[in-house]
């Protein structure tokens, strides 16, 4: 991957074409962590609706431990975010190149931890159980907070539900018969989104198999590769950020 290419990515200077580009390969990541954590923990960790469904559901059912647990993953998916806007605004602030690639290479970090620990804790279902919970929900929020500052919250890649609605309308519109031509305006499809909505999504599922098949042959060690296309992604920015502040 050429050096310019990657500072594109995730450099502080922005154009939409590498805002999309980007997406598109943490929509990878994404699916991969959230379908191999599910076979890890049995619990989807990307998105809060169903984690804020199911703490109302142990309610109602008096499940409190398991409400708890919700409430954890939520908590964690929320510092995440928060973590991601503290690390960005604290680049903007001193004008590094690197203010959007510092919390992907800390998404790495994590990733990278959580394989090499993984599978030397599994054996502690008790301990490692919230604790990989917690850490995934923390990683997904932590990207997903990344991707919507970068676009002005135009692309996220953690969860399909606004891209499916998405494209649902751009379908809707392109089904519309415009009976009356001189109508103004027109209702008209925007294809352009409709293939960037479709990459990404189609990126999302490519991962998730990925990440589901990997963690079936290899287990926690699946994560690994996850790790080092953020460590690719993240890399170029920092280290223009080292050679231009040696101090």
């Amino acid at each position: 991957m050429p050096i310019n290419y990657v500072r594109r990515l995730t450099g502080r200077q922005r154009a939409a074409q590498a805002n999309r580009h980007l997406g598109i390969a943490l929509a990878f990541v994404a699916g991969a962590a959230n379908a191999g954590g599910f076979l890890a923990v049995k619990q989807y960790t990307s998105h809060m609706t169903g984690i804020v469904s199911s703490a109302a559901d142990d309610i109602a059912l008096g499940a409190f431990d398991a409400a708890l647990d919700c409430a954890g993953a939520f908590l964690a998916f929320l510092a995440g975010a928060a973590c991601c806007a503290i690390m960005v605004n604290f680049a903007r602030r001193r004008q590094l190149h690197s203010e959007f690639a510092l919390p992907l290479l800390l998404e790495a970090v994590l990733l990278l931890a959580f394989g090499v620990m993984g599978a030397r804790l599994q054996a502690i279902d008790v301990i490692v159980l919230p604790a990989t919970v917690t850490l995934l929900c923390f990683m997904m929020g932590l990207q997903n907070a990344v991707i919507t500052k970068l676009s002005n919250a135009e692309i996220r890649t953690t969860h399909m539900t606004g891209i499916v609605t998405d494209l649902g309308i751009e379908a809707g519109k392109a089904l519309y018969w415009n009976r009356d031509s001189q109508a103004v305006p027109r209702v008209a499809a925007d294809w352009r989104r409709m293939r960037i909505l479709g990459a990404l999504l189609l990126s999302f599922f490519i991962g998730a198999l990925a990440g589901a098949f990997g963690f079936k042959l290899v287990g926690f060690g699946a994560t690994l590769p996850l790790a080092a296309v953020l460590l690719l992604l993240a890399i170029v920015p920092i280290l223009d950020d080292l050679r231009s502040r040696p101090h």
